[in-house]
């Protein structure tokens, strides 16, 4: 019988070292095989010339205990060793090289702060640095343990990055699901009120019902003890009758004697038989309690039951909650059906978006970029102008055309006009400026800022400050040094770009053409009518009818003509490619990327202009011709064509007209000419607020 022995192995550093021994040793022998194997459930064979052992790394399964191997006996009768020999023997303990793994991965997962944010993380890199020292010392199969190690990395971060991906989807997908989940909730809180209102109702109706059997049964008493009464008046009454005629009869045989008795009495006697009598008393009694106990019958069986009234109209308020009830489940199995066709629709978006990102990013990499020409419209003042210029031409042709235009402004300074006080006040600068060359996106978003900080400031400070002024500060604190070179070239930018609505109201405005109270009477005129439209959209889904967007334009408009606002819806339905649908009225109001309005919200200003020209146009019919006018004179022109214009208002313009201030509005007697003041008019927001007293 052979024996087996497992015997001990250093520790895994100096396994190959160990290996190469027994091989050296091996060889001295002969007709021996020493199968080395790998640490765990792995054992891989090794031909060293041992015929008849094998030796294995220390095993994770076995404790310290000796197994002793098997003997084989041989032909000869001897004994030999299933083994390499006993140099190996004794207990077995762990590598070196294992407990001092060990030890360090216990003392680095022991330091992690399990509160920290990423604690899976850095444990991960306590095992990963662990795994790369076993790799390291593990010479024979690094090749190996590295390619799986890199694997599992690749995993991760593919994962990583698909879990990344996945996350705006699921916080998509949680909004959904909230939204529906509050509109379930609504439609059940419904139904509960329903329900609800019902329920007492019906608890309504039976308190009724209880009252009136109360009342029934209370008649019913009544009739009782009344009909007790009368058939006790009817035989006191019977048997009164009865007396009298037998007191009758006796009076009348007493009175003529018993063979004088008239005819007539003895015939009435006869007819009048108390026997007879008594019978068809006894008979009416019969009847009478016949019909009580029928009575009292017809009591005992319908005494519960509901008027038939009383059910119809409960019948029919059932049948009404039941088609809601009903209505109400079908609007919800519609909305989840809609929900998960949603759903369905936005996986199949997400996969087919992914698909034409992989087919765009192939064609970028396989395709040869074309240059953007649009990009040269900020440069030679707009796209109308480079549109006129590149019209047609090929792409060399663009080239020479942009080139031969930029020849002349290869500059790249400005002079300072100096600090005089004939130059505006943010133009106040000298020296050599640096061009900074401005895209109109650029342009408009420093516009943009500037609109908005001063009316922070203005609000601020209560009182409204100069434009100049303020832009000065404005790229002053923005820019600190540098403010001259901006100023300059933000200048520059709207001089390139003044056919553009916004920048040439502000160039106008800085410039003193137009007065500020244009751009925040446009401002509010916009707004004003955006809440209108927003206040009147009862479902707040963002979508108005024809007919209700025309009615709210009119709300928002009420001193517009009727052909005014055709032109508007029907500008607003081009706009939004609309053909008699609702309208998305929140896409009006979106602008382009220079920033600019589109087509409603520009014949919205442009129909305000009119109405302003229109008005002025008016206040000079109503003036009559005059060459100069005084205060009293324009006050008198403005309340004639317009009443209900306000004191406070009509005190405002009549300041901005002759330029004076409001305290002396009442002491100024000088006249002033009349075109002069109608042109400063033009210059300010002056609308009309209310309908004229006689319309043309």
């Amino acid at each position: 019988m052979s024996t087996q022995k497992y015997i001990r192995l250093p520790p895994l550093s100096s396994f190959e070292r160990l290996s190469s021994e027994c091989q050296h040793n091996a060889e001295k022998r002969t007709g021996r095989e020493v199968a080395i194997g790998c640490p765990g459930s792995c054992r891989a064979s090794t031909r060293v010339g041992c015929t008849s052992g094998y030796l294995s790394t220390w095993p994770a399964h076995v404790t310290s205990q000796v197994i002793q191997q098997g003997r084989r006996h041989t032909s000869g009768g001897e004994i030999r060793n299933h083994g390499c020999g006993d140099e190996f023997g004794g207990p077995v303990g762990k590598p070196r090289f294992l407990e001092q793994l060990e030890s360090y991965l216990k003392k680095e997962l022991q330091a992690l702060d399990p509160q920290r944010p990423k604690v899976q993380e850095r444990k991960l890199q306590a095992y990963r640095e662990v795994f790369g020292c076993f790799i390291e010392d593990f010479k024979t199969y690094k090749p190996l343990l590295c390619a799986i190690k890199n694997e599992y990395e690749i995993t991760l971060a593919y994962l990583r990055d698909q879990i990344r991906e996945l996350e705006p989807l699921s916080a998509r997908l949680v909004v959904v699901s909230e939204q529906c989940e509050k509109r379930i909730l609504g439609l059940r809180e419904e139904e509960r009120a329903e329900i609800r209102a019902l329920k007492q109702e019906r608890q309504h109706l039976l308190k009724v019902i209880e009252n009136m059997k109360e009342t029934q049964s209370a008649l019913q008493t009544q009739v009782c003890c009344l009909q007790a009464d009368l058939a006790a008046q009817y035989l006191m009454y019977r048997e009164e009758c009865d007396a009298r005629k037998l007191l009758i009869a006796n009076i009348s045989s007493m009175s003529y004697g018993p063979d004088e008795e008239p005819e007539e009495e003895q015939e009435e006697v006869e007819m009048e038989d108390p026997e007879k009598e008594k019978l068809a008393l006894k008979v009416c009694r019969e009847d009478l309690t016949k019909a009580q106990v029928e009575l009292n019958r017809l009591h005992a069986e319908y005494g519960d039951v509901v008027p038939r009234r009383d059910w119809e109209t409960l019948d029919y308020t059932h049948k009404e909650n039941l088609l809601k009830l009903e209505t109400l489940q079908k609007d919800f199995d519609q909305m989840k059906a809609e929900y998960d066709t949603l759903l369905e629709v936005h996986k199949q978006v997400t996969t087919q978006r992914d698909s034409l990102q992989g087919e765009l990013e192939g064609f970028k990499e396989a395709s040869t970029p074309r240059p953007e020409w649009e990009q040269c419209a900020d440069v030679l003042g707009g796209s109308e102008s480079w549109a006129e210029l590149s019209q047609g031409q090929s792409s060399q042709r663009r080239l020479e055309i942009l080139l031969a235009e930029l020849g002349g402004k290869t500059s790249e300074f400005f002079t300072g006009l100096g600090t005089s006080e004939d130059v505006p006040i943010y133009l106040r600068y000298e020296g050599q400026l640096k061009k900074h060359r401005l895209k109109k996106a650029d342009v408009v978003r420093i516009l943009k800022e500037v609109w908005k900080e001063k009316v922070i400031e203005d609000e601020r400070r209560d009182e409204s400050s100069n434009l100049p002024e303020f832009l000065r500060q404005h790229l002053e604190s923005q820019y600190g040094e540098k403010a001259g070179e901006w100023a300059y070239s933000l200048v520059e930018g709207i001089r390139q770009h003044q056919k553009d609505d916004p920048v040439s109201l502000f160039n106008d405005i800085l410039t003193g053409k137009v007065d500020e109270s244009v751009y925040h009477g446009q401002t509010h005129l916009l707004s004003n009518l955006l809440k209108v439209l927003i206040h009147s959209d009862s479902t707040e889904s963002g979508m108005l009818s024809v007919q209700d967007f025309r009615d709210y334009l009119k709300m928002a408009f009420p001193l517009k003509r009727e052909q005014d606002i055709d032109e508007l819806v029907t500008t607003a339905q081009a706009e939004l490619d609309n053909n008699g649908e609702s309208l998305p009225y929140q896409r009006l109001y979106t602008e382009d990327a220079d920033g600019k309005h589109k087509d409603f919200l520009n014949l919205v200003k442009k129909q305000a202009s009119t109405e302003r020209h229109m008005y002025i146009a008016q206040l000079r019919t109503q003036l009559g011709g005059k060459g100069e006018v005084t205060v009293a004179d324009l006050s008198a022109a403005f309340k004639n064509i317009d009443p209900s214009q306000d004191a406070t208002t009509l005190d405002w313009v009549i300041t901005m007209a002759f330029q004076i201030p409001q305290e002396e509005l009442e002491q100024h007697t000088t006249q002033m000419d009349t075109e002069l003041a109608l042109q400063r008019l033009l210059a300010v927001d002056v609308t009309r607020a209310g309908p004229a007293p006689q319309q043309d």
